[in-house]
């Protein structure tokens, strides 16, 4: 099956592929789980563990393969993406999925998944990554940090997304991040972010500088300037 690039199989084309009844065919699907071959998706799909990475592949990566059939569109967000991104050091017990549907917090093969409703007008900043052979979309770098400041709480508290900023401060793509914050449209977030990226000593350059101190001006403490 993983000989063809295969990811995923059903239940049907086992059968078809080994020409036997369901109920072998359910042994042997059986018999896969257990060495730790394949793993259930959903009723009747499998994922594919790849033979060169062994059943010992079945740890977080392949759960964010397995949590990512939960809903469509999604993004892997807040401390799972900082995680991904390697802006924090804290294992995160809990994964986030960012998605408009409404789906119920669940747990996959032993891990708590929360489930994350954004408003419209923050879901965005994500794409396409690679975890142990399989595609899951994750925020990128940028909107990482940023989530991390506007929702700290999923996060791992305020300190901890105050450490995810200033890690990111020496990676991320200040225009991209400022295009970003416009994009969200919160004075207050923006406000937030401009004064933890100083205290963290980031160097913006002098044009994002200015962009971010008009998108903070109005009522409230500013921290551009």
């Amino acid at each position: 099956m993983a000989e063809h690039g295969s990811k995923e199989i059903e239940r049907g084309q086992i059968i078809d592929m080994l020409g036997v009844s369901p109920q072998a065919a359910d042994h042997v699907i059986r018999s896969l789980r257990r060495k730790g071959w394949l793993e259930r998706a959903s009723w009747g799909r499998y994922l594919l563990i790849p033979p060169e990475m062994g059943p010992d592949a079945l740890g977080e990566s392949n759960v964010l393969a397995l949590v990512s059939r939960i809903a469509e569109p999604y993004y892997f967000g807040y401390g799972t993406a900082a995680m991904h991104h390697g802006l924090t050091t804290q294992h995160r017990q809990v994964i986030r999925l960012v998605t408009p549907v409404r789906a119920r917090n669940r747990c996959v093969l032993d891990t708590e998944v929360r489930i994350v409703n954004p408003v419209p007008r923050k879901f965005f900043g994500f794409g396409p990554v690679d975890v142990l052979g399989y595609t899951v979309m994750m925020s990128d770098r940028e909107k990482t940090a940023i989530d991390c400041i506007d929702r700290p709480d999923l996060a791992g508290g305020e300190g901890e997304a105050a450490t995810v900023l200033a890690t990111a401060c020496r990676r991320i793509d200040w225009h991209k991040a400022a295009s970003y914050l416009e994009r969200m449209s919160s004075r207050t977030l923006t406000r937030r972010f401009g004064w933890l990226a100083e205290r963290a000593g980031a160097a913006i350059p002098d044009d994002v500088r200015t962009q971010l101190g008009n998108l903070a001006q109005g009522s409230g403490r500013a921290y551009f300037g």
